[in-house]
């Protein structure tokens, strides 16, 4: 039977294990089997660099934990050499840098795990693991927006270029198209100079009349003067 001392140990072991994983972001359950001590240190630096954490416990202390916590989906799971993978900052970016590991480590394997509480699949997690990550959209956003940027800018000096070299044109047409007006209008000139030199004409012919009408008023009684 064993003694008190090590059951208060073990539940010292339980009780901070529970603590730490009682409200982090991650929770992964892995198979660790064929891995070396080499990969294990680049693994958990890794881990580190995205704020994670990897340790391993023993399964009926994990299990304990857990169930503290009111977590027992990962139960049916824990058999074997396991290693826990937490976060209490971030999801994604740790979760990424386990999947890419286990892709290159065929014998290391993610069994389960929590995203912030709640119990996910491993399909779940694999895609949720092959998402983009904050930093690759904001690079993809800032990418796409440099493009965007670039075009209007290459657009706006066409325009520019091009109004430039037009204004000399189109001032040409428009003289080209004054040219015909102004020749016009000294063609008109002399038909006006002769329209005025006309007009004295007309009113002298206009003057005349009266007197031709007189003249044949005149000419009945030159025929009656014969006669007598």
């Amino acid at each position: 039977m064993a003694s008190s001392k090590i059951i208060a140990e073990k539940e010292a072991k339980v009780k901070e294990l529970s603590e730490q994983i009682k409200d982090c972001k991650l929770l992964l359950l892995v198979d660790y089997r064929g891995i070396t001590v080499e990969d294990d240190t680049k693994l958990r630096k890794s881990l580190r660099e995205a704020n994670g954490n990897s340790k391993v416990v023993k399964n009926n202390i994990l299990k304990r934990a857990l169930n503290a916590n009111g977590d027992n989906g990962l139960d049916e799971v824990l058999e074997g050499p396991n290693a826990l993978v937490f976060s209490n900052e971030d999801y994604l970016a740790p979760l990424k840098v386990i999947y890419n590991f286990s892709k290159n480590h065929p014998d290391y394997v993610i069994k389960g795990g929590y995203i912030e509480g709640e119990l996910k699949t491993v399909d779940e997690l694999v895609e949720l693991a092959q998402l983009p990550s904050r930093e690759e959209l904001l690079s993809k956003l800032a990418g796409a927006l440099l493009q965007t940027v670039g075009k209007l800018a290459v657009a706006l000096d066409q325009v520019s270029q091009k109004k430039a070299e037009g204004e000399p044109a189109e001032a040409a047409e428009e003289a080209k198209v004054e040219e015909p007006a102004a020749e016009e209008a000294k063609a008109e000139e002399p038909a006006a100079e002769a329209a005025k030199a006309e007009e004295p004409a007309a009113e002298a012919a206009k003057a005349e009349e009266p007197a031709a009408e007189e003249a044949k008023a005149e000419e009945p009684a030159a025929e009656e003067a014969k006669a007598e």
